[in-house]
């Protein structure tokens, strides 16, 4: 339950996945040395050069099998002042480790920053990951100079920047000096900027064209209604993007504020593809923010578009919500045309996204009595509908309900051979991931662990997994296993840790346990010492000011230090999310979103025309919510049927429409943290 940190995010208008970061204590099994590799990354976080030194030579001299880690940690703090033959030899040292690929990437970066281009040619091919943007960036721009075709590459990594960094705005610049960018590709990365509510990545693209036009987009990033106020006009075309920027940045605040701007000016003084920019970038704000006007102003955004005679260029981001606020469109009457009009321009990857494959498929199906084919529409539907049916997510189960199809568990894969069993014992990355877990270096081991399931196939994967869940590191267990493509073992995609403890508190106030297990497998991967960045800690990720209200309310004697005990942990858990499913009337759906969220976000966002459960679910505005309350009920639906409990569909467990509490519904209970 993470309301506490969701609300210092989201307050800042910033939508961003939240991802635990779990921190475990040194276990009583610890080997000898272990401190030193401790202290080595204490002593990084600390930037404390002379502890470094001395925790890696303690760990070089005593051999460790993680010395490669102390190491990685002190080369890393004095990377600005390495050179390369520094690098050479740590390489030599720990050849074919992740911390060898991990500080290469690094060292690219500084490379990338000295403008050491012979050496970044060097290291590049050898970067085996390869999944750092701003270094791909860097490697773009020497495509460029060895006169090699970059542009469509460039422009659309460049798009995907998020932060203003070093690499992708030279390799911009580079472009615009060489005129293979123009104006209008600039003014377009602005437009995506402000859309991400990035200003600072606004302003670098701005800086491209004139330092006169940075200060302007600084100026209207500040105080948008201050800047269309004072003068901002819409010929030139560089004066209207900037009004288009400014309407755009006042929208992420005040979008009826922005849409009556629109409506007495700018909509006509426009041109009308920025016009319709404007109203996209109002239009998805409307709709995040559950507005009824959402629906209509994408239409406008739409018309503007046609107007000027070339298709959206929108962010894949703002054609979602235009799907989601056709979900939720006023009075009820979903738009479906609208839904599929917003599918058909994201992007091709986007388009495969297993949620608008399935609310393509339904919008098609809801068309098709109206078309002179309505037959084909119908096959196309069920051509999408098979296309994802039966997968384990949230919208491959209700794509298999919506075609009549029960839910059916994939047959047990033959069990890991014993060579499979060796080979994934006696690999040295899995073996050093285990360890660095073991010592409290969880986010270390993670990366360690990932990176050493690179090429893996389906019967290794299966052993490796196999290999985490037999050391109770579930998190690996489980998302290792997720990795499988042919053979699925759902025993280790969804195991049942602590089963007689869970069904046991579930059931004594009335808990469905599937739900209960759906939520702990979302929540903390059954890590029972988890504790995320902001302290929610134990299995159900308990905030501490809920655990003292929820053992208050129940009577239980308590003290902070028991709140990652297991058994005080499930009861202080199920208790609470009891708690909150009775006051949201029995809605799994509701109840999952204000465990994530917080209860008062979730009353809110129920107000309004009732929608269908699962388009409610995808118009959460949060994206963390979002995901996490579709995983809990797809988890929970799996986990009924792996215990045998009289398993309801996930339609079941959406249950009905969610719209206003009902007026002879209890009080809404206000204490509720």
């Amino acid at each position: 339950m993470k309301s506490t940190k969701q609300a210092k995010s989201y307050g800042r208008g910033v939508l961003a996945v939240l991802m635990l970061a779990f921190t475990l204590p040194l276990t009583a099994s610890a080997a000898p040395g272990d401190g030193a590799i401790v202290e080595a990354r204490d002593a990084l976080r600390k930037k404390d050069r002379k502890a470094l030194a001395v925790a890696r030579a303690a760990a070089l001299a005593a051999n460790h099998p993680l010395a490669q880690w102390a190491d990685y940690f002190e080369l890393n703090n004095r990377l600005p002042e390495a050179q390369q033959a520094e690098l050479d030899a740590f390489y030599a040292r720990w050849p074919g480790t992740y911390v060898e690929d991990r500080l290469r990437n690094d060292w690219l970066l500084e490379l990338g920053k000295r403008r050491d281009w012979a050496n970044f040619a060097a290291e590049y091919p050898r970067f085996r990951m390869n999944d750092d943007r701003e270094v791909r960036c860097y490697a773009l721009l020497l495509d460029h100079q060895a006169g090699k075709d970059v542009k469509d590459e460039a422009l659309s990594t460049w798009l995907a920047q998020r932060d203003a960094d070093d690499g992708c705005a030279l390799l911009a610049a580079t472009l615009v000096d060489a005129k293979k960018f123009g104006s209008a590709e600039v003014w377009r990365k602005a437009r995506f900027a402000i859309d991400a509510n990035r200003p600072r990545a606004a302003r670098q693209a701005a800086a491209l064209l004139s330092t006169e036009a940075a200060t302007r987009v600084a100026e209207l990033a500040d105080n948008p209604a201050r800047f269309l106020a004072k003068g901002a006009a819409a010929t030139p075309r560089p004066a209207a993007e900037l009004a288009t920027l400014a309407l755009m940045r006042l929208a992420s605040n005040d979008p009826d504020a922005a849409a009556l701007q629109l409506d007495e000016r700018w909509d006509k003084a426009l041109p009308p593809d920025l016009s319709a920019w404007a109203w996209a970038s109002v239009a998805k704000q409307s709709a995040m923010k559950q507005l009824p006007t959402a629906a209509e102003q994408f239409q406008r955004a739409a018309l503007r578009a046609s107007r000027g005679g070339a298709e959206p260029d929108w962010p894949d981001d703002t054609l979602a919500w235009k799907a989601r606020a056709a979900l939720r469109a006023e009075g009820g009457r979903v738009r479906w045309q609208q839904l599929v009009q917003a599918v058909n321009a994201m992007t091709p990857e986007q388009q495969r996204d297993p949620a608008w494959v399935y609310w393509k498929a339904r919008a098609l199906k809801a068309m098709a009595s109206a078309s002179q084919d309505a037959e084909g529409m119908r096959a196309m539907a069920g051509e999408l509908l098979a296309g994802i049916a039966g997968r384990l997510h949230f919208y491959g189960l209700l794509a298999a309900e919506d075609l009549g199809q029960p839910l059916a568990l994939p047959a047990k894969p033959l069990p890991p051979t014993p060579e499979e069993i060796d080979a994934a014992k006696n690999h040295p990355g899995l073996t050093r991931a285990l360890q660095l877990i073991e010592i409290g270096l969880r986010s270390e081991g993670v990366r360690e662990w990932n990176f050493s399931l690179r090429g893996m196939g389906d019967r290794a994967l299966l052993a490796a997994a196999q290999r985490a869940c037999d050391a109770q590191v579930w998190d690996r267990c489980i998302n290792t296993s997720d990795r499988t493509r042919e053979e699925v073992d759902i025993d280790q995609r969804f195991p049942l840790p602590f089963r007689r403890e869970v069904i046991a508190k579930a059931s004594e106030i009335g808990l469905d346990p599937a739900y209960v297990y759906g939520l702990i497998r979302q929540e903390s991967r059954f890590i029972m010492d988890a504790r995320s960045s902001v302290g929610a800690s134990g299995l159900m990720q308990l905030m501490p000011a809920t655990a003292r209200w929820t053992a208050r309310k129940i009577g239980l004697d308590y003290t902070h230090d028991m709140i990652t005990d297991r058994e005080v942990n499930l009861r202080l858990g199920t208790s609470y999310l009891k708690l909150v499913l009775d006051d949201f009337g029995g809605s799994q759906a509701l109840a999952a979103a204000a465990y994530n969220a917080g209860p008062n976000r979730p009353r809110r966002w129920r107000e309004g025309t009732p929608l269908e459960a699962a388009a409610w679910a995808e118009n959460i505005p949060f994206s963390e919510t979002r995901d996490y309350v579709k995983k809990v009920l797809h988890n929970a639906t799996v986990y009924a049927a792996l215990t045998g409990a009289a398993a309801p569909s996930l339609k079941a467990r959406l249950g009905a429409k969610i719209g206003p509490r009902e007026p002879a519904a209890p009080a809404t209970d206000t204490t509720l943290p």
